[in-house]
This record gives structure tokens, C-alpha cells and sequence, in this order.
């Protein structure tokens, strides 16, 4: 497996590029993916798909903290393990909020009867983030794969985990939208929860950096 400072030396290799650009496309789809559900899910009043959209915010940080270490090994610049540190410490404390905010909304919803109105912009965008996660989750694997990266192995499987949630969310909105049972989007949104915290407790262990080969 070649070294990061044999392969620095020798320029950006092909691999190392390929990897750059899936980050740099990660960051870009969750951006619009974010922005869209959570503006769908608060016209809505869905607290499933406002708590997507939140969590595709989180891998957009997750994204960025990947990609500016890659940035730094390959193209000659300085990595601070104590702020890369703090940067996932912030970012699992996030994720423990978003926990907390849909476990919130979700049972209280559950008590008081508040029905939501469907989306169909939301439906469709979960179709799309189906099929669009988990072929950036398998295309980021072979990267770092080939590149021999343990940081882009354990992107990969941060985005696989988020291509579960667009499904198990997509399940939950889509059974909502055809049958109307109200306490679908709370327990699609106690889902999320429970993702939220699983990875905002490796975030917080630095598993994101420090993930095994």
C-alpha cells in the first residue's frame, strides 16, 4: 500500500482526485438535498422529513471535514488533529440534537393528534436520494479502496448509513402519503433519532477519522 507522503511527492495521484470529487459531490447533493427537504418538511409539517433534511446538513459537514483533510494530504497542506477533533466533536453534538428535536416533535405530535400534510416533493426526493446514496456509498468505498485511505473507507460507510435512512424514511413518508396514518412520520422520525445518535456517538470517538481498514 503506498504511503501518503510517497504518493504526495509524486503529485495528486488519480485515485486520491476521485476521491476529492465524490466528497466534492457529496457536499454538493446534500446541500440541495437538505435545503429541499427541510423546506418541503416545514411546509408539510413533517417531522421526518424536516430531521432528513437536517441530517443531510450533518453529512455536509462530515463531507467537509473529509474533504479538507484529503485537500491537506495530497496537495502539500498542514492537518491539525485538534481541530479536525473539535470539528466532530461539533458535529456529534449535532447529530445528539437532532435526536433530541425529532424524538420531541415526534411524540408530541403522537399526543396531541397534529396531522401533517403529505408531500409529494418529498416523496420524490427521497426516491432520488434511494438511488443516488448508495451508489456514492459504493463509489467511495472503491476509492478508498484503491487509494488505501481508512479516512474515505469510513466516509463510505457514513454515506451508506445515510442511504439506509433515505430508505427507511422514504418508506415511512410513502406509507403515509398512501394510507394517511399519521403516526407514520413520528416513527420515521424516532428512526432518524436512533441514527443520530449512533453517529454522533463514532463522531464524537473520532471514528469518522479513525475508522478501521
Amino acid at each position: 500500500m503506498t504511503s501518503i507522503a510517497a504518493e504526495r511527492s509524486q503529485g495528486t495521484p488519480p485515485q486520491a482526485t476521485r476521491a476529492i470529487r465524490l466528497e466534492q459531490a457529496t457536499i454538493a447533493y446534500n446541500v440541495l438535498e437538505g435545503l429541499v427537504a427541510v423546506g418541503a418538511g416545514l411546509a408539510a409539517g413533517l417531522v421526518s422529513l424536516v430531521g432528513f433534511g437536517v441530517d443531510s446538513g450533518i453529512e455536509v459537514a462530515a463531507a467537509t471535514v473529509v474533504l479538507v483533510r484529503l485537500l491537506a494530504e495530497y496537495r502539500g497542506g498542514e492537518v491539525s488533529e485538534a481541530k479536525e477533533r473539535r470539528a466532530l466533536r461539533l458535529i456529534a453534538l449535532t447529530f445528539f440534537a437532532l435526536a433530541a428535536y425529532v424524538v420531541f416533535e415526534g411524540t408530541r405530535n403522537l399526543l396531541t393528534g397534529d396531522t401533517p400534510d403529505t408531500s409529494t416533493v418529498g416523496v420524490v426526493l427521497l426516491g432520488l436520494s434511494v438511488l443516488v446514496m448508495p451508489l456514492l456509498a459504493r463509489l467511495k468505498r472503491q476509492a478508498g479502496g484503491r487509494l488505501g485511505s481508512r479516512l474515505v473507507l469510513a466516509d463510505a460507510a457514513e454515506t451508506r448509513l445515510c442511504a439506509w435512512l433515505s430508505v427507511s424514511t422514504f418508506i415511512g413518508l410513502g406509507a403515509f402519503t398512501l394510507f394517511g396514518w399519521t403516526w407514520l412520520d413520528s416513527a420515521a422520525g424516532f428512526v432518524i433519532a436512533l441514527f443520530a445518535v449512533r453517529e454522533g456517538r463514532e463522531a464524537w470517538e473520532g471514528e469518522l477519522v479513525e475508522g478501521e481498514d
